[in-house]
């Protein structure tokens, strides 16, 4: 249900946007520098971490070295959601997350005590951030989210 939201069928309103419009781009970008840590550390646990609009995991691919050697490798990757993909019509890879990693959500607690931000202002920055997103995704605008 929670993905529910990111199915937009108008455009996001600015009242939507509330926390982002308060806080400055020097302390969105600290917010998310925060939650990228946090699944940096869940990735290296060998766990999944589910945002919304898709999960970041680190999933078994083979990388193919020439002279048909194939190596098996494992990469950080993030995977859209399927239900989002089929709602604005993308293409993409079908990546399964093997059933053995174990998926959750971002701690915003524990992220909001590491950037000294309120946990319900982390919360909604991300949130509103992924309505962004959402929105860029339904106008079929370009987005580049950067992480580290």
């Amino acid at each position: 249900a929670k993905m529910q939201k990111y199915l937009l069928y108008n455009a996001v309103e600015p009242e939507e946007l509330a926390t982002l419009r308060e806080l400055s781009t020097m302390e969105i970008c600290k917010i998310w520098s925060g939650m990228s840590r946090f699944i940096h550390r869940q990735l290296l646990q060998k766990t999944a971490v589910e945002i919304g609009v898709g999960t970041f995991a680190v999933v078994p691919v083979h990388a193919t070295l020439g002279e048909g050697k194939v190596l098996p490798v494992e990469r950080p990757m993030f995977i859209l959601s399927k239900p989002l993909k089929m709602f604005y019509n993308l293409q993409s890879d079908e990546t399964k997350i093997p059933d053995e990693i174990p998926v959750v959500q971002p701690d915003f607690e524990e992220i909001a005590a590491e950037t000294h931000f309120r946990h319900e202002i982390v919360e909604h920055c991300v949130q509103e951030t992924l309505l962004c997103f959402a929105g860029a995704l339904r106008d079929n605008k370009e987005v580049e989210f950067s992480f580290r």
